[in-house]
């Protein structure tokens, strides 16, 4: 293996051919199994269908819901902002029965007695 000479001052880097592999790295056409519980069972994330052996389940309002993420859970729970849409994924604030995601939101939908709490 060709060594890079050192400059004054600089640190060595070594290209990726260059690169030695440990014995953890695991070669081309390997697969790394280690922490994969073998044997366990797998579900099925209800948004995006992986199937995966660390999912979750959230309990809401009686029903049973899967993910493998937070992400998914958020795509799937989080309300939606009623004047900009997006995804109220903190404490948002409601206005005569609506959800929004900040106090900009609620005033420029008519709410005129919200504001932030900051």
């Amino acid at each position: 293996m060709r060594r890079l000479q050192k400059r004054k001052g600089e640190v060595p880097i070594r290209g990726s051919a260059e690169m030695e592999r440990s014995s953890s790295t695991p070669r081309r056409g390997t697969r790394r199994t280690e922490g994969v519980r073998h044997g366990a069972a797998t579900a099925t994330c209800e948004v995006c269908g992986n199937q995966y052996d660390k999912t979750f389940e959230i309990h809401v309002d009686g029903s049973k819901h899967t993910f493998d993420s937070f992400e998914c859970a958020i795509q799937a729970l989080a309300p939606r902002c009623a004047h900009c849409d997006c995804r109220v994924i903190g404490h948002g604030v409601e206005e005569r029965g609506r959800i929004f995601c900040c106090a900009h939101c609620a005033h420029a939908a008519g709410g005129a007695e919200v504001r932030d709490r900051a």
